[in-house]
């Protein structure tokens, strides 16, 4: 089979060749859908219908920078299907701060930015004591929580100066938060290393772990 960078150029220039090249990554996409959806996905499936434009969308903006294409693609694929859950408020589907944790995921994508942005922030994280087993227990699962929190961590990248503070101190400034996002104080206590950690990803160079928290920000204009 031709080198899919290739077949990509050659499908941006002749529309005609974009069809059959899908067809030839039909397992890929349903297998990339599956995984997010954690279940079997067949082309019956809305989750087909979703995966497939990511994958279509993938081809339009393609660029070898972004790494290999098929885990730019998978990539994609993972962002679409989660706003799509999101949408459908299936929030037992929804891949967050919960499955950026997974190592497997890196694994998958070794070539790929991914791995790196989660070995870098590991790092970071470490200042404060935080680690990725500990995400998944202390990120908000309801969603009247997930808006709170969100709340929080916006206020804070408008404040490049109190996201300096937390980094001298490694602490939240709960206080200062306090009186300004009205959160209760124990959303703040009991979901701090998620906002310390959101605000980290939010506030640095990490393109490919940002898509998974992309809500907070659209939250801003909704």
């Amino acid at each position: 089979m031709q080198p899919i960078d290739d077949r990509i150029i050659e499908a941006r220039q002749n529309p005609d060749l974009l069809e059959p090249m899908i067809a030839d990554y039909e397992r890929f996409i349903l297998a990339s859908a599956a995984d997010v959806s954690r279940h079997h996905v067949s082309k019956s499936d809305d989750e087909w219908s979703v995966a497939l434009i990511a994958f279509y969308d993938a081809v339009r903006t393609y660029d070898a920078v972004k790494g290999r294409f098929l885990s730019y693609a998978r990539l994609m694929i993972r962002s679409r299907l989660i706003d799509y859950f999101r949408s459908q408020g299936r929030h037992h589907n929804q891949v967050s701060l919960e499955l950026v944790e997974d190592q497997s995921l890196a694994a998958q994508t070794p070539d790929f930015g991914l791995k790196d942005e989660i070995d870098a922030i590991s790092d970071v994280l470490a200042n404060y004591h935080i680690s990725f087993d500990e995400l998944a227990r202390c990120s908000p699962k309801a969603v009247k929580t997930k808006k709170a929190c969100a709340a929080v961590i916006r206020f804070l990248l408008d404040t490049p100066l109190l996201v300096s503070r937390m980094r001298q101190t490694r602490t939240l400034p709960v206080s200062i938060i306090e009186k300004n996002v009205p959160v209760p104080r124990k959303i703040l206590e009991r979901h701090r290393k998620y906002i310390v950690t959101a605000v980290e990803i939010l506030s640095g160079d990490y393109p490919y772990l940002s898509e998974y928290l992309a809500f907070i920000k659209r939250g801003a204009k909704e």
